[in-house]
């Protein structure tokens, strides 16, 4: 066969140049694969211990986590970190092919084992178990045209109505949350608590007793008696919502029937949950949230979800309000 061609070249370079025709018309219409993930996945979680030092949040809650992590399976090594705002970051890199939604049901589980051993403050937030890569896609940013609205308001609406839409996006690992939302700030001044004879244990205990959600039942329920013909479900409005209604949580009571509120020791006022971070875009005001992509996702089919996705939620916005 090779001496057939070697004797007839034209004949060969006919048919080499045929099949370099038939492959420049084929190759548009090929299906385009994914390229095969060269960095190994990971898997995050992410515990708040609101007012703890890093070394406290490595004695009381690092170091648990990392003696169930050594135990996930594919598992490469992993790393933590804490800062002083009271955040930790455990992060696990797995062997590449892991599957990741898998990986993330093992960690799930084994931080339920230590769950009851963790500090009450970081039961009550939670911990977060998140699959994604460690750099940022984008970053999306609100910004008020008109300058009525500060970074507060931009971050609560930010929080409310689009970080939540972000991430029900294909491909979108995490959305992390550069602004805080409006939260209730409630200042304690150390002198008066202490010429009233109280502690900040007082203030918390007193404001988790008047400020919780009760389930009141009903009147007329069974059993009842036979001439009992209408039930009425009762309601109870036992969330406080202003900082007038936490003013008037009433710390101590004493025997002449005077009483300690709570605006006696503290300020009470609407303000941002946190003061870690501040976003400006061109020198303004601005809240901004950062897209992270799930281990092996098409970056630029993200980048095009997540603009054609805030384009749609644009429409919904406040008159002064741009992204």
């Amino acid at each position: 066969m090779p001496r057939f061609f070697i004797d007839r070249p034209i004949f060969a370079w006919v048919i080499a140049i045929a099949i370099m025709l038939a492959g420049t018309m084929a190759l548009p219409q090929m299906p385009v694969a994914r390229f095969p993930s060269v960095a190994p996945p990971s898997v995050s979680v992410f515990a708040t211990y609101p007012g703890a030092t890093p070394q406290t949040l490595n004695d009381s809650v690092v170091s648990l986590i990392e003696r169930e992590m050594s135990g996930v399976k594919n598992l490469l090594y992993f790393n933590s970190s804490t800062d002083t705002s009271g955040s930790a970051t455990v992060t696990a890199t797995l062997r590449p092919g892991t599957d990741v939604q898998m990986a993330q049901v093992d960690v799930q589980n084994r931080l339920k084992r230590i769950e009851a051993r963790l500090p009450k403050a970081v039961r009550q937030t939670g911990l977060t178990v998140e699959s994604a890569s460690s750099g940022f896609l984008m970053i999306v940013s609100l910004m008020s045209d008109d300058g009525r609205r500060d970074e507060v308001a931009l971050a609560d609406y930010m929080t409310r109505n689009i970080v939540d839409e972000l991430k029900r996006i294909p491909g979108v690992g995490r959305v992390q949350n550069f602004s805080a939302e409006r939260a209730m700030r409630i200042w304690i001044d150390p002198a008066k608590l202490a010429g009233y004879g109280l502690t900040a244990s007082d203030v918390t205990a007193a404001i988790g007793k008047q400020n919780t959600q009760v389930a009141p039942g009903a009147l007329g329920m069974e059993p009842t008696t036979q001439s009992q013909r209408v039930t009425v479900p009762l309601t109870v409005d036992g969330q406080l919502k202003t900082p007038e209604d936490f003013a008037a949580i009433i710390l101590k009571a004493n025997t002449d029937g005077s009483s300690v509120t709570l605006d006696k020791v503290a300020r009470i006022e609407l303000g941002p949950q946190g003061f870690g971070t501040a976003t400006r875009e061109n020198g303004k005001v601005a809240a901004s949230a950062a897209i992270q992509l799930l281990p092996g996702a098409n970056a630029v089919a993200v980048s095009k979800a997540v603009k054609a996705r805030m384009a749609e939620l644009s429409r919904a916005f406040p008159t002064d309000v741009s992204w």
